[in-house]
């Protein structure tokens, strides 16, 4: 009974945290990890330096992500499944990758790198799909997919 109310007031409090989708910025090797489900997901963040690790789950509902890394060797993940998807993530600096998936509904992918060794995945499968993958500077990779 215990670990149900802590678990209940841990998701409450996480709940309250993303409810006024506060940007999360963090400096030199950090991870930010976040994880949503149910209604109005809305998250953004943004890195600056070297290692950085970004993830972003987002389970139903409006959906959307907005990320942005600077530096090198940085590394986003977004995963979204069912409803209005959006994504929007920008890294400058070299040997930085990101990698969306999006599952269900309106689906929209936006990726900007800069820089050079940058690489680039979108998978997208079922309803809307649609994405834009810019890239500026050398030996960068894009893959995308879409059903």
């Amino acid at each position: 009974m215990f670990h149900r109310i802590a678990n209940t007031s841990a998701a409450a409090l996480i709940l309250a945290s993303t409810l006024f989708a506060a940007p999360a910025m963090a400096f030199g090797g950090h991870r930010i990890q976040v994880e949503q489900w149910g209604h109005n997901n809305t998250v953004g963040g943004g890195q600056s330096g070297y290692g950085q690790r970004l993830t972003v789950i987002q389970d139903g509902s409006s959906n959307l992500s907005v990320n942005t890394q600077d530096g090198r060797r940085n590394r986003a993940v977004v995963g979204q499944s069912g409803h209005r998807n959006t994504v929007d993530t920008h890294q400058c600096g070299r040997q930085n990758a990101v990698g969306v998936a999006q599952i269900g509904s309106r689906n929209n992918a936006e990726v900007e790198q800069c820089g050079r060794r940058n690489v680039a995945a979108v998978v997208q499968v079922g309803h809307g799909s649609s994405a834009s993958v810019q890239q500026n500077g050398s030996n960068n990779v894009v893959a995308i997919v879409q059903e």
